[in-house]
């Protein structure tokens, strides 16, 4: 009876529970991992197949793509939303699975049936196309990318639900670094081998595997379909915080009791709920959930008779967790400006020495992908050397805190910067010595292998920063805005290319006046360049003092309140 008890007691995962736990995580990264790289695998060769196959011109084709973009970036901000205040992470999965993986195969379709599209993949004759075979080729792109955002909104969350945060915090800090670092790995198989395939196999097998590793990502999600702990959605996310502000404005001239004052009956929770009191923080919103008169804001059950007067605690809270997050979001933000340099990487790329051995030059555009596979190497480092070495010469299970992980990100974003301005600057100079200021094509006598710092750096702070952010935000939010949480750091990252582009027009406007030559000209042997990186690095440094500040004044994290009392005692 007591083991019964016992077993009633714990709502996740333990030796009893038959749901959730460590064992369903690999199936859930795999689905995300194989969609990633379907997806990302039809991207680089896009506009060759949309110019050579559909005869468009390149401006339009470059406009579909980036339209597509846009809208793969902005659907798992959609699916989130639908996923924690509708129908919830695994239904939100298998339908972003579905329309994928129906996606895949019918642009798999317009490069095998000669109806479908304008080329006859036989004689390879093509012609205009056709309304609807634009239509058919549009359907499917729409398809993918409503997929990838039922698939990437849910999927990291999804993985959180089947553990406990409380006694699974060494597991949750693992399965955040695998999962970045496998779907990185996937990202780079992608936009590498796939791409190769379809340049050198044709789009029939170039689209074709897509389709495979698609069906493969359903095959991973449903295997463990019967053991997956599937947290139901609790209601609007959206809504639920306007009624917290709407409430307290409405209760505006309402007293809240002093914050000793035990609940008896002052402020308003849900019977389940296991906050009996609000926090402190922004303490004028709790007067959302204060019951001013139990006999007109409740019922004789005990509900509430108008929910835009009365909330309850954990909403509150809920809200509070945003507004608190907001701070340290902001950095995470302005950090990403530094990743949307990377075309002048590749202009800087394009003038220097590319050749490693005799028969073989790195193409300008593949530095990018030395970023990539330096962040799973830093996440494996991390994780494989750097934690259980430490474990072993402290003799106890030691981890870095997830805002001490985000810091250092910041810090590597900074080196990155001054390196990028340092070798941008001698990169210039021997371009001038050797002639090339008016041929800005010309190759100048330096090795490229000089801007593999910078690779090395940004690799370093996307495994502390990104892998931290997206812990972070899962961790310190509600359980049921998981699916949002997971969607705050390339929510962040969109913006932080916006503001990057409004950066770059600015200080070309500022710096070209009076026939000047601006920092950021064609002519990257005549601009400056290493000045606008030297700038950025300001702005970086600047972005990491203020995480010190706004980390400070968030207090610790979840759970870290219990970790300081044990390391005390």
């Amino acid at each position: 009876m007591e083991d019964m008890v016992n077993e009633e007691e714990e709502p996740l995962i333990n030796i009893r529970n038959p749901k959730g736990g460590f064992r369903t995580l690999p199936f859930i990264i795999a689905n995300q991992a194989f969609e990633k790289m379907a997806s990302f695998g039809i991207l680089p060769n896009m506009i060759l197949y949309l110019t050579r196959h559909y005869e468009m011109e390149a401006a339009a084709a470059t406009n579909v793509i980036l339209l597509w973009s846009a809208a793969t970036s902005f659907t798992p901000i959609v699916g989130a939303f639908l996923a924690d205040s509708y129908f919830g992470r695994y239904l939100t999965i298998v339908f972003g699975s579905l329309l994928s993986s129906l996606g895949m195969l019918l642009l798999w379709l317009t490069a095998t049936i000669p109806n479908l599209s304008p080329c006859d993949p036989l004689n390879m004759s093509c012609n205009s196309p056709t309304i609807s075979q634009l239509a058919f080729l549009y359907s499917s792109l729409c398809l993918i990318s409503i997929g990838a955002g039922g698939v990437r909104a849910s999927s990291l969350a999804f993985g959180i639900d089947q553990l406990d945060k409380e006694k699974d915090a060494g597991i949750i800090e693992g399965y955040f670094n695998w999962s970045y670092a496998l779907t990185a790995a996937a990202v780079l198989i992608g936009t590498t081998i796939l791409a190769y395939i379809q340049e050198n196999f044709g789009w029939i097998i170039g689209f074709g595997v897509p389709v495979v590793f698609m069906f493969i990502s359903m095959v991973s999600l449903f295997l463990a379909s019967s053991l997956y702990v599937k947290v139901e959605p609790k209601g609007n996310v959206i809504s639920e915080c306007a009624r917290v502000v709407v409430a307290s404005y409405r209760n505006r001239n309402h007293n809240l009791p002093s914050s000793n004052v035990s609940n008896d009956g002052l402020y308003y929770r849900d019977n389940d709920s296991e906050m009996l009191m609000p926090s402190d923080k922004f303490r004028f919103l709790n007067k959302a959930c204060l019951i001013k008169n139990p006999q007109q804001d409740l019922t004789q059950d005990g509900r509430l008779k108008n929910q835009w007067s009365l909330c309850t605690i954990d909403q509150v809270e809920a809200f509070k967790a945003i507004i608190k997050i907001i701070p340290i979001w902001t950095t995470g933000m302005i950090m990403s400006i530094n990743f949307s340099q990377g075309t002048f990487s590749v202009l800087e790329a394009s003038t220097m020495n590319r050749n490693i051995f005799s028969n073989f030059e790195i193409p300008a555009a593949s530095m990018s992908t030395f970023m990539i596979l330096f962040t799973v190497l830093w996440i494996v480092l991390y994780d494989c050397v750097i934690i259980p070495s430490a474990s072993k010469l402290r003799r106890s299970t030691t981890r870095l805190r997830v805002k001490q992980k985000m810091g250092i990100g910041l810090i590597g974003i900074c080196l990155s910067t001054s390196s990028l301005a340092i070798v941008e600057g001698k990169r210039r100079k021997l371009a001038i010595d050797e002639g090339f200021q008016d041929f800005p094509q010309g190759v100048v006598n330096m090795s490229v292998m000089w801007l593999l710092p910078r690779q090395i750096l940004d690799g370093f702070a996307e495994a502390f920063n990104g892998v931290g952010q997206n812990e972070f935000y899962i961790c310190e939010l509600p359980q049921s805005m998981s699916s949002v949480a997971s969607t705050l750091s390339g929510l962040g990252m969109s913006i932080g290319n916006v503001m990057a582009s409004l950066i770059l027009s600015v200080v070309d406007d500022v710096t070209k006046g009076e026939g000047k030559e601006s920092w950021v000209s064609s002519n990257i042997n005549k601009g400056h360049y290493d000045y606008y990186y030297w700038l950025l690095f300001g702005l970086m440094l600047a972005n990491f003092l203020a995480f010190l500040c706004f980390s400070k004044a968030y207090g610790p994290c979840k759970g870290e309140e219990n970790e300081s009392q044990v390391e005390e005692n």
